[in-house]
């Protein structure tokens, strides 16, 4: 298990100061916890990165606690007090759905969840990602979701092939470390999106380029060459140059649901990823700067009449070659960056 360089974990501290300070507003008058595991290198890295940052944090390795000694603690924190989880898979602490109760609990929280599934050069694109630049985030974000929410129609143009979005859309949502507005303070981080979903799905027709999927396992798959899906009525109704593990996704959501449904609309934001800097984690790659899409009808934040939410089973996340992207006649994407 080779060490990351003392220049990234030097990095790693630059940004969760910044994050620290910046998006989560933590004040050294509360209390910080720091429960970490010490499985990959990244997670390593982290762990120090948050030494440095908080010294007078209580660090807890979670592969040398019980779980009741870790939640023994938990009772004792005051709203407003930090809870950090750095994870090189995912903890579990028998029912304790940890971040949820934490935040019944009033705490912040900053996740790092899945690190051992970012390796090598892929550890370094993480640290990168976890840059916080507020003016860049929040400004974007909030224009981008201005537009959105007063946009009737859009376009994703992924390189010959245009999918048309021929519906105003969702109140957008906003993770952009602004959480001013917000119940809840923290989440997983890196961060950097905005996302909604066509008010009506059925108005959904064209076609996109997908070059990255996530597969069965969770995991960001590239095929050789992009994927082309044929969007009607917001149902995937072809697929032209798949590949078997994209093919066994797509059985997986009919196999439940009956036919694949196109649902979300992400923007994300962050310049950390992008088509050629990727990580292996679906769930951190999602922030990646560019349009993703999400296929199946399970969308927890937006609910639809269309779907009684016992039936949707399946949220896979596929990554669009993203050309441009039009709200009603303005170009919002260019170059590979948001332009607004």
């Amino acid at each position: 298990m080779q060490a990351l360089p003392e220049t990234a974990i030097a990095t790693a501290t630059r940004h969760i100061s910044d994050i620290l300070n910046l998006a989560i507003e933590y004040s050294a008058d509360h209390t910080a916890v720091v429960v970490a595991d010490a499985q990959c290198p990244l997670a390593v890295a982290l762990t120090e990165s948050y030494k440095r940052c908080l010294p007078n944090a209580t660090f807890i390795d979670f592969d040398k606690s019980s779980p009741e000694d870790i939640l023994a603690l938990f009772e004792k924190l005051k709203p407003s007090d930090l809870v950090v989880l750095i994870q090189s898979t995912n903890f579990r602490l028998e029912a304790f759905r940890i971040r949820i109760e934490l935040f019944k609990k009033s705490l912040k929280v900053i996740e790092h969840p899945h690190l051992s599934r970012m390796p090598g050069a892929q550890g370094l694109y993480y640290i990168d990602a976890l840059a916080y630049d507020p003016l860049y985030f929040r400004g974007v974000g909030t224009a981008l979701k201005e537009l959105i929410d007063h946009a009737q129609s859009g376009r994703v143009d992924s390189g010959g092939a245009e999918l048309i979005f021929d519906s105003p859309f969702e109140i957008a949502k906003l993770n952009i470390g602004d959480y001013s507005n917000m119940q809840n303070v923290g989440g997983q981080f890196p961060i950097g999106e905005v996302f909604t979903e066509a008010k009506d799905l059925e108005a959904v027709n064209g076609r996109v380029r997908i070059f990255v999927f996530g597969d069965t396992s969770f995991t960001v798959n590239q095929p050789e060459k992009p994927i082309t899906l044929v969007i009607s009525k917001g149902r995937v109704t072809e697929v032209i140059d798949s590949t078997p593990e994209f093919n066994k996704v797509l059985a997986n959501i009919r196999a439940d649901e009956g036919e694949v449904w196109l649902r979300e609309l992400g923007f994300g934001m962050n310049k950390g990823f992008t088509q050629t800097r990727t990580v292996s984690d679906i769930g951190t790659y999602e922030r990646m700067c560019g349009i993703h899409l999400s296929l199946g009808k399970k969308h927890g934040v937006y609910n639809k009449a269309l779907f009684r939410r016992a039936d949707t089973r399946h949220h896979v996340d596929v990554f669009a070659v993203t050309e441009a992207v039009y709200l009603d006649d303005k170009r919002v994407y260019q170059d590979g960056a948001w332009q607004v």
